[in-house]
């Protein structure tokens, strides 16, 4: 058998190169580049080996570790988890500051690798600098924490470790059903080892992603409940997404006449003005798709995980004789809410269960009075857009101005806090991927990191990242980034000086948005706002530190020098900040959802009882789906 002699870091590099997917006679190159930010762990190690043979795998450089991960993942949801990045960190805190990312990740099923220095697995100069020591543990280091925020980990103590340990961590980041974040983690001396590799190891490999179709049996049993239901309603998921079955979704939907309802990851699943599109589901769902739930007597879950967002609390759906069935590619999310589980590719699936269905549509009454509502809901959007609110905007205005003025195939990315929210419920979509909203884990922090990863994987759209000051604050290094390597975004910066969204929860529930408002501490009560009510503003300009990044900023007052911004930013070649402020108490109301958070059940303020006694009406809504 043919061998090449190489260091362990320069055969993981080579045998990444070569890896690809393949699913509907179409192959893509699964690793398309490395980031990194290099220390003593892995310098000499990965980082000579990218350096050496910079033809195998492209370098990125990057501000921010976790930042790095979210590009990656922003990167391989646009390309439906069919192509993703490495990432690369020296050993101590480069490495966990990788954890968020590497959680949220896993929690939305993307495909990133992790690539971490470790500690010397000869242990001769321990503790090294950034060594964490356990009395009880030889072996351990801070890279144990990512165990649990994993899909596969593993430690490479010999450099012929690497043979079984990179296969298996490209069976699950190529897997439909078990993907999300891997780590490879990468002891520094084992990384210059040189080991006689097999040649076979190196050579072009595809990964094959099939199709799977559940039981026959199962699909005619689906048909049959489907069939007899009065009051069907689809749950679109990501799954719709990442399968490309919206066509198939469409093809259904269009003969049969059951209403869609979106999940955040699924939103897209349907143009904003199909027919059978009632928008967003569930606590941050519309008028029309949870007015539909709750009277849904058959729930049609596709490529859904059923969040508590998505059943808000499990109190979206109260017919008394709901059920469930369940197309999903993950055996665990089938089952969920104890559905009929269909266990097989989103698309395959649909088209399967189409063919079942064939004759059958819902009742005419019925569709009606979905259609009634979604024109309903409909001008409720166009309201919000137009409010005319002052003298600040609010943020629906805001929201609606970008979406107005954005392309058919533009991309609007955000993640954490009330944007989210309002986006499901308001944002028009056009484009099945042209609304890219990481909630899964809510992550703050994601939108510009996730915005550059949707740039990296299709360059010719316009990237709208609509951030909060919250997230902005948290991180905002990646714009450096954008700008190195000329994929431009633009970024609306929604400025409300402080946390907004939990400030709106806070009220809501009795405690007065303690704790949220970025201003000097005040010597008043702690009235709304708390300690901070009465304070000054902070001396804060986040415009003017969006422009020491190297970002094109705009300062817009309104709404109308928001519009004249937007088209302004189309005719600029690099990264562009839009500083806008708003009315962080003006928000979008939340027809007829709940979401389950806790209130203390004993408290001195009348505020706290009276949100404790509202708290306890929606727990009585909640459902067992046993």
């Amino acid at each position: 058998m043919k061998s090449t002699r190489l260091t362990m870091a320069q055969a993981l590099v080579r045998f990444l190169s070569v890896q690809h997917l393949e699913r509907d006679g179409i192959e893509h190159q699964f690793i398309r580049g490395c980031f990194g930010i290099f220390g003593h762990g892995n310098l000499a190690g990965i980082g000579q080996a990218l350096a050496q043979n910079p033809e195998l795998l492209t370098y990125y450089q990057a501000r921010n570790e976790q930042g790095m991960v979210h590009v990656a993942a922003g990167f391989a949801k646009m390309r439906n988890r069919l192509a993703t990045f490495a990432c690369t960190t020296s050993i101590g805190p480069g490495a966990t500051n990788m954890v968020t990312g590497a959680a949220a990740a896993t929690v939305n099923r993307l495909p990133v690798l992790l690539l971490p220095g470790d500690v010397f697995a000869s242990r001769r100069p321990d503790p090294v600098l950034q060594q964490l020591e356990t009395s009880w543990l030889g072996d351990a280091s801070v890279n144990d924490c990512f165990r649990p925020v994993t899909r596969y980990w593993d430690r490479i103590q010999r450099p012929e470790q690497l043979v079984p340990a990179a296969l298996a961590a490209m069976r699950v980041l190529t897997s439909q059903a078990d993907t999300g974040a891997v780590m490879l983690a990468l002891p520094q001396d084992v990384q210059t080892e040189a080991f006689d590799y097999p040649a076979e190891f190196f050579e072009r490999r595809v990964w094959h992603t099939g199709r799977p179709l559940p039981d026959a049996a199962a699909l005619d049993r689906a048909a049959q409940t489907i069939r007899a239901a009065k009051r069907p309603l689809i749950v679109a998921g990501g799954g719709v997404i990442y399968s490309e079955a919206t066509d198939a979704l469409q093809r259904l939907v269009k003969r049969t006449g059951i209403p869609v309802g979106e999940t955040q990851a699924g939103k897209g699943s349907l143009p904003f003005d199909h027919p059978g599109a009632l928008g967003a589901i569930g606590a941050t769902g519309t008028l029309a798709a949870n007015r539909v739930a709750v009277e849904a007597d058959v729930v049609i879950g596709v490529g859904t995980r059923y969040s508590d967002f998505t059943t808000a609390s499990k109190t979206a759906f109260q017919h008394p004789d709901v059920r469930f069935v369940n197309v999903n590619v993950s055996e665990a999310d089938g089952h969920k809410l104890v559905g009929l589980a269909l266990i097989g590719d989103a698309r395959a699936t649909l088209e399967a269960l189409d063919e079942r269905l064939h004759g059958w549509t819902v009742d005419a009454g019925y569709k009606r009075s979905c259609e009634q509502l979604r024109a309903e809901w409909d001008k409720e959007v166009s309201r919000l857009y137009n409010l005319g609110h002052g003298p600040l905007p609010a943020q629906s205005e805001v929201l609606g101005a970008v979406n107005e003025l954005s392309g058919p195939r533009d991309v609007v990315v955000c993640a954490a806090g009330s944007m989210p929210g309002d986006l499901h419920k308001l944002w028009r979509t056009r484009d099945v991927k042209g609304y890219h909203v990481e909630y899964g884990y809510s992550t703050m922090g994601y939108e510009i990191a996730g915005g550059l990863g949707v740039k990296l994987a299709d360059p010719e759209r316009e990237v709208y990242v609509m951030v909060g000051d919250g997230s902005y604050l948290m991180m905002a290094q990646e714009l450096i980034t954008s700008i190195q390597e000329h994929l431009k975004l633009t970024v609306v910066l929604v400025d409300n000086e402080g946390f907004a969204s939990i400030g709106g929860l806070s009220r809501s529930k009795g405690m007065a948005g303690f704790g949220t408002r970025y201003r000097y501490r005040s010597d008043g009560s702690l009235g709304d706002d708390g300690a901070h009510k009465n304070g000054e503003p902070l001396p804060v300009d986040l415009a003017l530190n969006a422009q020491g990044l190297g970002a094109h900023v705009i300062r817009a007052r309104n709404i109308e020098e928001l519009r004249d911004a937007l088209v302004a930013a189309k005719g600029i070649d690099r990264t562009v900040v839009i500083h806008v402020p708003v009315d962080r108490y003006e928000g979008v109301p939340s027809y007829e959802s709940w979401w389950e958070v806790p209130v203390a059940e004993v408290a001195e303020s009348d505020d706290v009882k009276s949100a404790r006694a509202e708290h306890e009406h929606g727990i009585a809504r909640r459902r067992w789906h046993v």
